[in-house]
Order: structure tokens, then sequence, then C-alpha cells
């Protein structure tokens, strides 16, 4: 169910509405990474020492040379920052995606769409929370050694699982009914998530993920019968 769910997304990839909803999310990302790269290069320029003397060797410039060093950031950056960046973007778009998805694959249960502000709003805490669970992971990586990965992907696997089940959910039924449908099927929408961490750290592939994962887990929650009669019967309540 878990493959299934992320099969049927990658085929949505393609699809117009979704294609241009993907390369929205591509232009931003690209546009957000520069420009932290662009903030990091200027404030060392400009607050490093200009020189450093150094024993033998004399004086180098200490300012240039660590600022065209920090382009060595931008791989680091994109593995520890990509999570929280696909989780913000994910939850902007999630109701445009799911909206197709439905549409296509699921006529019949359509849910209820929420406005842009509305999306932003829910997209906040989980930005948030990956961006915690990231720092988190960055601090205790010396510590745990060849354990910091189960934490990082463990971690945001549960957290991307938890808060995109909850926010497909959110569009067919009330806040309790939608928690209540994602515990039943936790150990799911943790796999998926825990899938879809793992594409986030795959270099130039992971900036698709952030449209894959609100495809993905619209599947997902139709494929676990969250669209049955019964919670059909209170959308959004």
């Amino acid at each position: 169910m878990i493959l299934r769910s992320l099969f049927l997304a990658w085929g949505d990839l393609f699809r117009p509405r979704i294609f241009t909803v993907l390369l929205m999310g591509i232009g931003l990302t690209i546009l957000l990474f520069l420009g932290l790269q662009a903030v990091i290069f200027f404030a060392i320029r400009n607050f490093a020492p200009e020189t450093l003397s150094l024993p033998l060797i004399g004086e180098i410039g200490l300012a240039t040379t660590l600022s065209w060093g920090s382009l060595a950031l931008l791989p680091l950056m994109g593995f520890f920052l990509m999570a929280p960046v696909a989780a913000g973007f994910a939850g902007l778009f999630a109701e445009q995606v799911s909206d197709v998805v439905e549409q296509v694959h699921y006529p019949e249960a359509v849910g209820s769409s929420v406005g842009f502000i509305d999306g932003l709003l829910e997209a906040l805490p989980i930005f948030a929370a990956v961006i915690g669970v990231g720092i988190l992971t960055l601090i205790a990586s010396p510590f745990l050694g060849p354990f910091a990965p189960v934490l990082f992907y463990g971690a945001n696997g549960w957290l991307l699982g938890r808060e995109f089940y909850q926010t497909t959910a959110r569009r067919h039924m009330s806040e309790a009914e939608a928690s209540a449908l994602r515990q039943q099927n936790g150990s799911k929408a943790t796999g998926l998530g825990i899938l879809i961490a793992l594409l986030l750290t795959v270099p130039v592939l992971n900036i698709v993920v952030p449209v894959l994962t609100a495809a993905g887990f619209t599947h997902l929650f139709h494929l676990t019968g969250g669209t049955s009669a019964q919670t059909l019967r209170h959308p959004r309540g």
C-alpha cells in the first residue's frame, strides 16, 4: 500500500496542473538555497578579517578564502535543510496537488479545499518541527555516530507521516476524526514518511519531493479507507 501510493504519486507528477506546481516548487527551492548561500557568502566577506598571518606562510586573504570556501556548504545545507524546505513547500502546494489527484483517481470522494492562508498556517508547524529535527540531528551527529541517520530518517519520517496524513484527512473530516484515522494508520503513514525522507537526501531527485509528498499522502489516505461513507458524512467539520 505504501509503495503503491508512492508509485501512483510518481505518475501524477507529469499531469499538466501538477507539473506546473512542480516547476513552481523547483524554482522556489533553487531561489531559496541560492539566497541562503549568498547571505553566508557576503556575511563572511563583510565581517571576517581581511587577512590572517600564519607562521612560515605569511599573510593570506582570510575573508576571500572563507567566503569562497563557504560554497562547499551548499551540499550540506541541501542534506540537512531539504526536509524542512520540502515540508514547507509541500504544505503550501498540498491543496492544489490533492485536488488534482482526487479529481483524477477518486472523483467520487473529492475533499474540501482550504484557502492559501489556511494552507500556509498549516504548513508552518510542519516546517518548524522538521527544522527542529534537522538541528537536533546536526547537534547529535558527533555523539550518535552511525546511529545519526536512524534519528534523522526515523524522526523526519514520523513527522512527515503524521502531519501530511492529517492534513489530507482534514480535507474530508473533522480534526478529531482525522486524528483518529491517522493513529489507526500510523505505521503506514510513518513508512511513507520515511521513504519520503530518504528521497529528500538524494541530490537532484529531492527537488521534486515536495509535490511527490502531497500526491503520495493523498493516495495513502484513500487507499487506507479514509473515504468510507462513514467518514465522509462530516467533511472538515
